[in-house]
């Protein structure tokens, strides 16, 4: 077939590890092939981050305003260990969180169903997407190591100077930790129309939960701007599409949606959602199985695998070792990103083979072949058959051709 054409690029960010190897798989096998690939690249391997002391995940970022549309490689969120093996100049910030800061964005994560995988909780009969505030909390607390005995307070002072507010968190009698955190009242409105018009635009129900009981200023705060901005802007076209919305305590809604038979968005607080969209995937079946969407508040969009660098398989491959890794959620990233570029730019052919390289990986598993994470959990009436990782995308490319 003749290459299917661009006329604007991507923004392509590269990761680390197992991942990077996946990511040059994937273009040279499915997507260089059929595509005039046009992309802007950045490189968010560590080595290159620490050259560039992190510009260039600032870089990057700024690019995904310009041009719209991004696809992410997974990356090293440096720990103690990480900074000692890559000789650190500095323990350098999550990559997806200066990216989401930068983006103000809202992070939509959902389950990649395929028959023949059931989810570990048998009555959810429907995806269950999270949306995750990406924006402020503990990702971005300052954080004190308290040596000994001593009073914490938390103290405001307005633009004047004037110190408007003082309380005492604390005293100490001993050692202990100290955080502050905070969020901005701004960046929850965008959150919260960013869920309402995500429920809109997919016809589905929208949870919120937080737990303002306990915490009666700051989660109140999100409970409160949520509740205004629906009524105010989007309550009578939930009513016209027959959906819902309603806020829950996070306790409670943790037991609602064990319950449930899926088919909602649940929105929840930064720290909950990234805690709970593993939850979910795991559940569904493998985190490698999960999309994940960056959508700003100016309708900006970055597409992304949901789990790590797989690290322990890296360290295999190099050794020479044969690895099953799951190459599906980042192949999904790179479609969902083909689309949606496809999609602004009114090319309807991109649109078209992005969705026709999702179906075909589907029913690569359909047919019984897959990574050894997923024949595991197979149920299917194909046997399955477990391939590593580069023969896995050789059988996607061969249900591909045969599609197309």
């Amino acid at each position: 077939m003749e290459k299917i054409q661009m006329t604007t690029p991507l923004v392509e960010l590269d990761g680390d590890e197992m991942t990077r190897v996946l990511w040059q798989q994937i273009k040279d096998e499915l997507l260089a092939p059929y595509i005039d690939l046009k992309t802007e690249y950045y490189d968010l391997g560590l080595p290159h981050r620490e050259e560039t002391k992190d510009q260039v995940t600032v870089d990057a970022a700024n690019a995904i305003k310009r041009y719209g549309v991004g696809v992410k490689c997974a990356t090293i969120t440096p720990n103690a260990q990480r900074v000692e093996e890559y000789k650190l100049s500095r323990m350098w910030k999550s990559p997806n969180g200066t990216i989401r800061a930068i983006l103000d964005g809202t992070v939509f994560r959902a389950p990649i169903m395929v028959e023949g995988i059931s989810p570990v909780v048998k009555n959810w009969k429907k995806p269950i997407t999270i949306a995750r505030h990406a924006y402020g909390d503990v990702y971005k607390a300052t954080e004190y190591r308290v040596p000994g005995p001593g009073k914490a307070e938390l103290v405001f002072t307005d633009e004047s100077g004037k110190e408007t507010f003082r309380e005492t968190v604390y005293d100490f009698e001993c050692p202990g930790v100290l955080q502050g955190m905070y969020n901005k009242d701004s960046s929850i409105a965008s959150f919260a129309r960013a869920c309402f018009q995500y429920a809109l635009n997919t016809r589905q129900d929208l949870w919120f939960s937080a737990k303002d009981t306990i915490s009666k200023q700051y989660d109140h705060t999100f409970k409160d701007i949520f509740q205004d901005i629906f009524d105010a802007e989007y309550k009578t076209r939930f009513d016209e599409l027959g959906l819902t919305y309603f806020y829950t305590l996070i306790d409670d809604a943790v037991a609602r949606v064990v319950r449930s038979e899926g088919g909602f968005i649940w929105a929840c607080k930064n720290y909950d959602g990234d805690v709970m969209s593993d939850m979910v995937s795991t559940a569904f079946g493998s985190l490698a199985m999960m999309t994940s969407v960056l959508v700003s508040p100016e309708g900006n969009f970055e597409y992304e695998a949901a789990h790590g660098t797989v690290t322990r398989h890296y360290y295999r491959y190099l050794k020479g070792e044969e690895t099953s890794t799951n190459p599906v959620a980042t192949l999904f990233a790179w479609t969902g990103a083909l689309a949606k570029r496809g999609e602004l730019d009114g090319l309807d052919g991109l649109t078209r083979f992005a969705r026709a390289l999702e179906r075909a990986a589907l029913d690569t598993i359909r047919a019984g072949v897959m990574t050894k994470d997923l024949a595991g959990l197979w149920e299917g009436a194909a046997p399955a058959r477990a391939v590593n990782s580069l023969d896995f995308l050789r059988a996607v490319r061969e249900k591909l051709e045969a599609s197309l």
